[in-house]
């Protein structure tokens, strides 16, 4: 009489353990759902992200940077509205322009030194550089004949070609970070240096603006 049976109430706390326990995973389950819903899409604001990268802006500006090594002096004359000196020969194409004087114009024989008439010409020059190719890179090349060696021919070459820069710094106005100097001395000659005619033609300074991407006015 003295004995308690307590088998029925361990089964009822098992019972109640297994309800809570389904309980729990049914509210797991539906908070899982209700944070699916409420959850943006991720797909569609990573495809519209790398759709706006993508996109081009038309304010940058590309440019090409010249060749000064592959200039052909050749190239077929051209003619300016503001270049009226018949002694300043102009030729041009699609990617740069030149204007070409002869020595005798520019300096005395054998010298670098700028003759008083040359300023006019050199004038003429920066006037049309300004009006048609402001942003432009501008190479100034020294050429002479093929006599004397080598060596000397390409230092006065040189010698001319700085002094027609400065030139155009100082009197015409350029930005010196888009001038550049080059001297070829005696090489690519443009007549025979076995006259005195072709000799003659063969020393001269020219100034070449990369034009290639350049609006012409």
């Amino acid at each position: 009489m003295a004995q308690l049976d307590v088998q029925p109430k361990r089964r009822r706390s098992i019972w109640m353990w297994l309800i809570f326990f389904v309980l729990a995973i049914g509210v797991a389950v539906l908070l899982y759902r209700g944070c699916n819903r409420s959850a943006p899409l991720k797909v569609a604001t990573t495809d519209t992200t790398a759709t706006d990268s993508t996109k081009v802006d038309t304010n940058v500006i590309v440019t090409t940077q010249p060749d000064w090594n592959a200039v052909d002096f050749s190239i077929p004359k051209a003619s300016y509205d503001e270049v009226t000196d018949t002694a300043i020969i102009v030729r041009g194409n699609d990617k740069y322009t030149i204007y070409s004087m002869g020595e005798n114009i520019l300096f005395a024989a054998n010298e670098s030194t700028l003759q008083p008439s040359a300023e006019a010409k050199l004038k003429q020059v920066a006037t049309s550089l300004a009006k048609r190719y402001k942003t432009a890179a501008i190479a100034i090349y020294g050429h002479t004949d093929s006599i004397g060696s080598a060596g000397d021919n390409r230092a006065l070459g040189k010698q001319r070609a700085n002094a027609v820069k400065d030139w155009l710094l100082t009197e015409g106005g350029l930005d010196n970070s888009k001038l550049s100097v080059h001297s070829l001395g005696e090489k690519q000659p443009v007549a025979t240096n076995a006259t005195q005619k072709g000799r003659a033609q063969n020393r001269s300074v020219e100034i070449v603006a990369f034009t290639e991407g350049e609006k012409n006015n």
